[in-house]
C-alpha cells in the first residue's frame, strides 16, 4: 500500500552535547539526549502508527502524567496538518519528524512537509462565536495550547514544539 516509515536514532555522544539550566543551580550542565528522526510518506494511515511509536520511545524519558496525553494530541494535530494541508495528501511528497528527549524528560519534536507553507497568523481563533460551529481550524490553535513552546519556520511548513520536562522524570525514566 505505501512504504514503510524510515527512522534513525542518535544518542546524545554520537553529536555535540547541548546544555540546559540545571535544577540545582542556575549553572549550566550538559544535556543527554537521544534523537530519533522518521522520513512518512503522505497517508493518513501513518500517523497512529507513528504517534504510538514516538510515545514509547517519550514515556522512556518522562514520568507518565496528563502531559504526555498533550504531547501525543499536539503530535497528532502535527502530523495530521502536514499531510492533509501541508502535502495536500500528495503521495509523491514526505513529513520529516525529528523527536529529541532528554533525559530529564523534556520533549522537543519537529514536524516538516514539503508543502508551500501558509500564515499561521492569518488562521481564524476556532474560540470566537463566528468560528465555533467550523469543521477545520482547530489543529494550530491545539498544538499552542498543549505545548510549552511552538514556533513555525519556511513559510510554516516546519513546527517546532516543545514540552518542558516533568517533576520526577531525571530520577524515575533512564533510557534503556
Amino acid at each position: 500500500m505505501f512504504e514503510e516509515i524510515k527512522a534513525e536514532c542518535r544518542l546524545a555522544e554520537d553529536m555535540p552535547q547541548g546544555r540546559v539550566a540545571s535544577s540545582d543551580s542556575q549553572s549550566l550542565r550538559p544535556a543527554s539526549f537521544v534523537e530519533l528522526r522518521n522520513i512518512l510518506p503522505s497517508h493518513i494511515d501513518v500517523v497512529s502508527p507513528l504517534v504510538d511509536q514516538l510515545m514509547r520511545f517519550v514515556s522512556r524519558f518522562r514520568v507518565a502524567d496528563d502531559n504526555n496525553v498533550e504531547i501525543e494530541l499536539a503530535l497528532r494535530e502535527a502530523l495530521v496538518n502536514a499531510i492533509v494541508h501541508g502535502n495536500q495528501q500528495d503521495p509523491c511528497k514526505r513529513v520529516y519528524v525529528n523527536c529529541r528527549c532528554t533525559t530529564d524528560g523534556e520533549v522537543s519534536i519537529t514536524v516538516e512537509d514539503e508543502g508551500h507553507g501558509f500564515e499561521n497568523d492569518a488562521v481564524p481563533d476556532p474560540t470566537s462565536p463566528e468560528n465555533l460551529l467550523r469543521t477545520h481550524g482547530r489543529g494550530i490553535y491545539l498544538i499552542r495550547t498543549l505545548m510549552d513552546d511552538v514556533d513555525f519556520e519556511q513559510g510554516s511548513s516546519v513546527v517546532h514544539m516543545r514540552k518542558k520536562a516533568n517533576a520526577g522524570s531525571d530520577t524515575a525514566r533512564k533510557p534503556q
